[in-house]
């Protein structure tokens, strides 16, 4: 007999209907005449409750069906006596495929979120992380739906790159050269005896080979992972990631920040279309304003905030006592808790922030008539801060050009970008989110470290 999924046999409304389940035993409970096993195959949140009635089944067969222990049980499914389930199994066979004993770390109850991340390899298995990474695939499926309708080519970026996207440094270097030698001896580098000839790097962004597809197929985005070595030990960091980055050519400010809302209110209403029993238990456990939070940024119209409006907010609320950690002026960074603020104090919903001071944007942002700030377009989210960077791009070769001087950009690893300003050269934007960081929103969890299966940051690399 096939093997029926959880999620189906408690939709099943055909009682008296053998089946074959297959799962983890999440807890079993009972007495001397009946045991009641329940059982999680990761396809719900939910638990199938099988009866094992002694006078069928041996107590000392089912010795071994403790919690952790990976069985398969033959039986019918008949309407549940019970509250909390309109179905459950009377047992017919239970079979042990992986005995769990006593030291099994999951045990019925509470753990901290910090002692999970030290047993990363079991932590799939509760029901806190079941519900994540079901949100994690569901998020990837609608980001793949959202795009493919919309006509984005997915188009694949190297991860081992030669320049640096966004300028910083802060990429994790690739090379086959024998460390341990080099450290032993003296005098550089001698970077051509490496695999690739020259220095290179895990990728810190797509963006730049992007574009070059947008270009080309005038529409796509990447969906790929992306390393920072960032020495950052906060909630919002990681050194390992996935970015989403649409490159659009033909596109301007005004249309990019329609592509921007459109998109985050199309995932969040993917999740509360589609994960309701995942997204109801995060609810009630992790975060009780979850569901509602979701649906007031699905449901509303995002502001669209030039900096410039946004510092003098921030600096009236200096004045009438608000106090920040970081000072605010015009030409500084934004802090999440600014970006926060004014979400989430002032507006009261998202924010799309643009025309950022060029100072502190990448090279590659279209600058204005002004001569002071770019075409940057951020959207701002409640509990998150930044949750999209995106820009129009600077087509213009010149302006680039001079740009990359500027910041002191190697111009022999950015020769194959100009050479896009230089043949057919067009108006383009895009944007970056952190996959990461929309997982964050749609489950209410509080670290970053915690959405993503197997987290890596500084001084972590397990599993």
């Amino acid at each position: 007999m096939a093997r029926t999924k959880v999620i189906e046999a408690l939709s099943c409304t055909e009682y008296g209907k053998s089946v074959v389940v297959k799962g983890w035993v999440r807890t079993r409970r009972g007495n001397k005449n009946v045991s009641f096993i329940a059982l999680n195959d990761g396809s719900t949140i939910k638990n199938l409750q099988i009866v094992v009635d002694f006078s069928k089944i041996s107590e000392d067969s089912i010795k071994d069906v403790t919690t952790g222990a990976c069985i398969c049980a033959t039986g019918t499914l008949v309407q549940s006596q019970g509250a909390g389930q309109s179905v459950e199994m009377q047992a017919d066979s239970i079979e042990v495929y992986g005995p769990a004993d006593a030291t099994y770390p999951l045990q019925k109850k509470g753990h901290t979120m910090e002692y999970l991340r030290e047993i990363a390899h079991l932590r799939p298995r509760t029901n806190t992380f079941g519900a994540v990474l079901r949100l994690r695939h569901n998020m990837a499926y609608a980001i793949h739906t959202f795009f493919h309708n919309k006509g984005y080519y997915y188009f694949h970026t190297p991860l081992i790159t030669a320049s640096d996207c966004e300028g910083a440094g802060q990429m994790f270097q690739v090379t086959t050269l024998d460390l341990n030698r080099i450290a032993a001896g003296n005098g550089p580098v001698d970077y051509s005896k490496d695999f690739f000839g020259k220095p290179t790097s895990l990728t810190v962004s797509g963006q730049l080979e992007g574009e070059l597809g947008a270009t080309a197929l005038g529409a796509i985005y990447t969906f790929g992972p992306t390393f920072r070595a960032e020495n950052s030990n906060t909630p919002r960091h990681l050194a390992e990631f996935w970015m989403i980055e649409p490159e659009i050519a033909f596109m301007d400010k005004e249309e990019l920040m329609d592509l921007e809302e459109e998109f985050v209110k199309y995932c969040v209403k993917w999740a509360l279309d589609n994960c309701a029993d995942d997204l109801a238990f995060l609810n009630q456990m992790i975060d009780k304003g979850l569901v509602e939070r979701l649906k007031a940024v699905a449901d509303t119209e995002f502001v669209r905030l030039p900096y410039t409006e946004g510092i003098k907010i921030l600096e009236e609320a200096v004045k009438n006592g608000k106090k920040f950690e970081y000072p605010v002026y015009w030409g500084c960074d934004l802090a999440s808790e600014h970006e926060r603020f004014l979400v989430e104090e002032h507006f009261k919903r998202p924010v799309i922030m643009t025309d950022y001071p060029k100072e502190i944007k990448a090279f590659y942002m279209k600058q204005n008539t002004d001569g002071k700030t770019v075409q940057g377009t951020d959207v701002l989210f409640p509990q998150i801060g930044e949750i999209i960077g995106g820009s129009v791009r600077e087509e213009n070769y010149d302006k680039l050009y001079a740009r990359i001087k500027e910041l002191n950009i190697p111009m022999k690893d950015m020769d194959w970008y100009l050479d896009t300003r230089k043949y057919g050269s067009c108006p383009h934007a895009g944007f970056g989110l952190g996959f990461e960081r929309l997982m964050l929103f749609v489950t209410g969890m509080q670290n970053i470290r915690d959405v993503i299966p197997f987290p890596r940051t500084p001084n972590n690399a397990e599993f």
